[in-house]
Parts: structure tokens; C-alpha cells; sequence
């Protein structure tokens, strides 16, 4: 998952929910960061998504990404 697709899930995934919870939610699984400072620290985006998901008690079915869509298609 690259972050442009990462960035595409949190969207699809939790509207505009998804940047507050990128800014503001705090994820064990990522050291106590918040998903954007995970990021920018280098973590791989699909861990990241991983930690959101979990936190956020999406279902696993929902959290393979291979129901986005390409930039183009959406």
C-alpha cells in the first residue's frame, strides 16, 4: 500500500472522520503516535492502516484495501 492508497482507504473508509482521526487519535500499536505522525516518521502505510482499522473496530473484511478504486476510477 502506498500512501496515496492509504490516504484513498481513510476516505472511503471513515469520510470525514478519517482526519481527525489521522491528527488526533493516539494508537497503541504505533507507539502511542497518531497515524500521521507514524507516516512521517517512516512507518509503512499499511501498518498504519492496520493500526487504524483495528482501533477503530473495522471489520477485517474491510480492510484489505482491494475494494478501492484507482485515483482515476473514483
Amino acid at each position: 500500500m502506498r500512501r496515496a492508497e492509504f490516504m484513498r482507504a481513510v476516505e472511503a473508509e471513515f469520510g470525514g472522520l478519517g482526519a481527525v482521526l489521522l491528527e488526533d487519535q493516539v494508537l497503541a500499536a504505533l507507539q502511542g503516535k497518531t497515524a500521521r505522525a507514524a507516516l512521517d516518521a517512516g512507518a509503512a502505510p499499511r501498518k498504519v492502516w492496520e493500526a487504524l482499522c483495528a482501533a477503530n473496530d473495522v471489520p477485517p473484511e474491510r480492510r484489505s484495501g482491494t475494494r478501492l478504486l484507482p485515483p482515476e476510477s473514483a
